[in-house]
């Protein structure tokens, strides 16, 4: 079978391109909102301080203007004072106050006209002519004496000053009314202002809305392809693991056939050339004349060493593959590797078995042989166990095996050696489930269970139905 190696993934420069697109419109796009915001609270300041200013422009103006309103009132009070009062001191003194009140009124039309608008003089300047002729018209009657005043006053209010008093205030009214205005075109500017605002904040919205809405379908596209190049990533993954697990399942099939080929030309080749060889050692030592004695002796030395190497040879054909797992069937193998382990170590080993069928797959029986050849081996080294359990279990669509120690145990979620891995992969390959149970200071059990195939189970069911026969 061909094994493929999925191919290196290397951004491409179309990726490049899009990362730098994508940064530069997100950053267009925040740098135009962050524009767009700083903008919009500029503006907004303007509009309230523009606002503030005019609101209290107007009212400063309304206040300076009731002031000589109100002045204007008084100085008729005082002029009617004087004129109709016959005490001479009072009538000093209503011409002190209307001094004073001349001297106020003069003091706020200046300020006033601090505040105007070379366009908003008009009806200023008329007032100040109004006064102009009002106080002009009063020069007169500060001279007169207290019978003149009894006697020409009346008339003089109601044909001079009260007349021109009524103009100046119908003049202050205009006044008024051109601080409406004032105000009103204030709001106007505040307006426009405002729809100023709102032209600019709809055209931002709207570009901003369509780099958006750009940016977004840019960002949906780019992720759906980096989305389907992931899947494709992803398949090749997935079947590259595939094709690993099959090479594993191909090295571990191939193994077990070089080991069972290795193991029968020990056994047949090796070994019976060996056993030829005591043979005719022998009829040699035989056919040696009695006396002799070191020829003899020498002749047996050889047979003897002859006779070790074939026991090494048997050694290493059974424990490559022993013959009973292919004639006399997996338990026999297990008890048979049991008793070899005793012999080896210290580790005494139990193998139970219950209702396990004669006639199992080759896969299950290599598999189940394996399991426990790696665990007796990792009990003895690593666990530094004295007694191991081997139960082997069938029922009617599956093979269970147990091995239980008494070793220091172990973390397997933290140790995980290359022969757990193969006993894993061993038993994952055959479709069963594979479990270790261990905490530090508390033994190790594993536990694994195999599948059986349908016609396993009928010749199972067929044996059982002999053996009760």
């Amino acid at each position: 079978m061909a094994f493929r190696v999925p191919h290196k993934i290397v951004p491409s420069q179309r990726s490049s391109h899009s990362q730098l697109t994508l940064f530069a419109g997100f950053g267009g796009l925040l740098a135009l909102m962050a524009l767009a915001g700083f903008g919009a609270v500029r503006l907004l300041r303007q509009i309230q301080t523009s606002n503030s200013e005019i609101r209290r422009e107007f009212v400063t103006r309304n206040a300076t203007l009731s002031e000589m309103r109100s002045d204007l009132y008084l100085s008729g009070t005082y002029i009617r004072d004087y004129l109709l009062d016959p005490d001479p001191a009072r009538a000093a003194s209503h011409l002190e106050n209307l001094n004073d009140i001349r001297a106020h009124i003069d003091r706020h039309l200046a300020e006033y006209r601090r505040m105007l608008r070379p366009t908003e003089t008009g009806p200023l300047n008329g007032l100040e002519q109004e006064l102009a002729g009002y106080w002009k018209v009063m020069d007169p009657v500060f001279g007169w004496t207290a019978e003149q005043r009894r006697r020409n006053g009346f008339a003089f209010l109601r044909d001079e000053i009260l007349p021109r008093r009524a103009a100046m205030l119908n003049i202050a009214d205009r006044i008024a009314r051109v601080n409406e205005q004032q105000l009103s075109e204030g709001g106007r500017r505040v307006g426009d202002l405002f729809s100023g605002f709102r032209v600019r904040l709809l055209i931002t919205v709207g570009v901003t809305l369509a780099l958006g809405l750009l940016l977004a379908a840019f960002t949906i596209r780019t992720t759906l392809r980096l989305e389907r190049e992931a899947a494709a990533r992803y398949g090749e993954v997935v079947e590259a693991r595939g094709e690993l697990k099959e090479l594993s399942n191909r090295l571990v099939q191939a193994q077990e056939n070089e080991r069972r080929a290795i193991s029968r030309e020990l056994h047949d080749e090796v070994g019976q050339a060996l056993s030829a060889a005591i043979v005719e050692l022998g009829n040699l030592a035989a056919a040696l004349p009695p006396n002799t004695p070191e020829l003899r002796e020498q002749v047996g030395g050889v047979r003897r060493l002859v006779e070790g190497t074939v026991a090494v040879v048997r050694n290493m054909a059974l424990l490559l593959r022993p013959s009973m797992l292919d004639d006399l069937g997996l338990i026999p193998a297990l008890e048979w590797q049991a008793r070899e382990v005793s012999k080896r170590t210290r580790l005494i080993v139990k193998v139970a078995d219950e209702n396990v069928s004669d006639d199992l797959p080759e896969d299950c029986k290599t598999c189940v042989y394996r399991v426990v050849q790696e665990a007796l081996h990792n009990a003895g080294r690593h666990a530094h166990a004295t007694t191991v359990r081997i139960t082997v279990r069938q029922s009617e669509d599956r093979l269970m095996l147990s091995i239980q120690d008494d070793g220091k145990g172990f973390d397997y979620t933290r140790e995980k050696g290359l022969g757990l891995l193969g006993m894993h992969e061993r038993v994952e390959h055959l479709g069963g489930t594979f479990r270790i149970d261990s905490e530090p200071g508390s033994g190790a059990m594993i536990a694994i269970t195999l599948p059986l195939p349908a016609k396993t189970r009928s010749a199972d069911a067929v044996n059982r139905f002999a053996r009760a026969g």
